[in-house]
């Protein structure tokens, strides 16, 4: 009778667990404050990856990079998510840049960000700093009012 007891809290648990990470699964996550300081070494690493501060002619506004990989099936979903949202928002005054890095090729950079699973989905600023993470494939109108303030320069205060 133990025996089935625990099997039936064990069960109880880990449909709990399983319904509660269902749930996060594509949900764009942060604060919309830029995280940590970008480290000497995070930079670098996202440069060799192809993320990197723009130009003069043509600063960033903000990166939208996404991990995947060939074996990914959820990550084309992703592909397209994100390069719809990009189009859509390119004639923002400060469009984004769409970056799609392969996990197998840059395995420093997914360790550096703590990508734990595919697709991953990071919106970063102009100085490369971390405002959203997405686990999963996001919706489009999450990205879209994630990315719309940083699309669009500050209000001057004159």
């Amino acid at each position: 009778m133990t025996g089935i007891t625990l099997l039936l809290i064990a069960l109880v648990a880990a449909v709990a667990f399983g319904l509660v990470w269902q749930r996060r699964q594509g949900t764009v996550r942060g604060t919309g404050e830029a995280s940590a300081v970008v480290t000497d070494e995070r930079r670098r690493l996202l440069e060799e990856a192809g993320v990197g501060p723009g130009s003069p002619d043509r600063p960033r506004a903000a990166t939208v990079l996404h991990f995947s990989a060939d074996w990914c099936g959820p990550c084309a979903a992703v592909r397209r998510v994100v390069g719809q949202v990009v189009a859509d928002l390119g004639g923002e005054p400060e469009p984004p840049v769409e970056v799609e890095v392969d996990i197998d090729e840059y395995p420093s950079l997914a360790k550096e960000l703590g990508v734990l699973s595919l697709p991953t989905t990071f919106i970063l600023d102009a100085d490369l700093q971390q405002r959203f993470r997405v686990s999963g494939v996001p919706s489009a109108a999450d990205l879209r009012a994630a990315l719309g303030p940083l699309t669009r320069p500050p209000a001057s205060n004159s």
